[in-house]
């Protein structure tokens, strides 16, 4: 698995590509919060990284099928994956070696992002940000990047066109994150259940956790998210 999570990860990083996908991941994220007057953190008037918070996830809905979308297609379109077949390696863990290589990459690129936390920190005028939230927030968007990661290696094990699988898995973290809660606002609903057709999206339990607010119920929520992915994923390799 890891001679799998070790060569992903080269690959990634054995062109410009990786470089620049966390070099725009960062200045956007940075013009957001700093430069544009519309989302700048700088004319909030109190120390807080909400904003950055909420703007992440629709940053990486497009990162991390970037990331992701060569995963399976590539060796697919190149035959490299009848290679990998002959190798003593069951499917669990060829997945499971490019998602873990995926993740690396993500915190490669979500661990620069702690800048903001100083830097609002060092400006703020008085006892500054709560780290214990701040920290909390953060496990949140991490586990947020964790589920888009598995969606993208799903969408990718499907198809050969790695740009196909890049539109693909976009949408599917962009219906997955927000569509339940676009759905839950449907006013035709009984009382009661659109609360719990909001529960299916991730936004619903994200934004609990960009809060700093860590339960067991949305751990379990995004840990099964990524389970039922990575099992979908297996599954369609072990067709093949």
């Amino acid at each position: 698995m890891w001679a799998v999570c070790k060569k992903e990860f080269r690959q990634f990083f054995s062109s410009l590509t990786g470089y620049i996908a966390i070099i725009v991941f960062l200045l956007v994220t940075g013009l957001l919060l700093f430069v544009f007057p519309d989302t700048s953190i700088l004319d909030f008037g109190y120390a807080s990284l909400d904003k950055f918070f909420e703007l992440a996830p629709w940053v990486l809905l497009l990162l991390i099928p970037a990331i992701s979308m060569r995963s399976f297609s590539e060796e697919f379109r190149s035959g490299t994956f009848e290679i990998l077949q002959s190798k003593p390696l069951t499917p669990w863990q060829v997945v499971n070696g490019k998602y873990f290589a995926a993740l690396i990459v993500i915190a490669i690129a979500l661990i620069p992002t702690w800048i903001y936390f100083f830097s609002v920190q060092h400006l703020a005028a008085q006892s500054g940000m709560d780290m214990g939230a701040t920290l909390g927030a953060y496990i949140g968007l991490f586990l947020l990047t964790a589920v888009f990661a598995s969606i993208a290696l799903c969408c990718s094990s499907f198809t050969s066109n790695a740009i196909v699988a890049f539109i693909a898995s976009g949408f599917a973290c962009f219906l997955i994150y927000t569509g339940f809660h676009a759905i839950s606002s449907i006013s035709s609903f009984p009382a009661g259940a659109d609360y719990y057709i909001d529960m299916l999206g991730i936004d619903f339990h994200y934004r609990n956790m960009s809060r700093g607010l860590i339960t067991m119920r949305d751990l379990i929520y995004f840990v099964s998210v990524i389970l039922f992915f990575l099992t979908l994923t297996r599954n369609n390799l072990f067709k093949r």
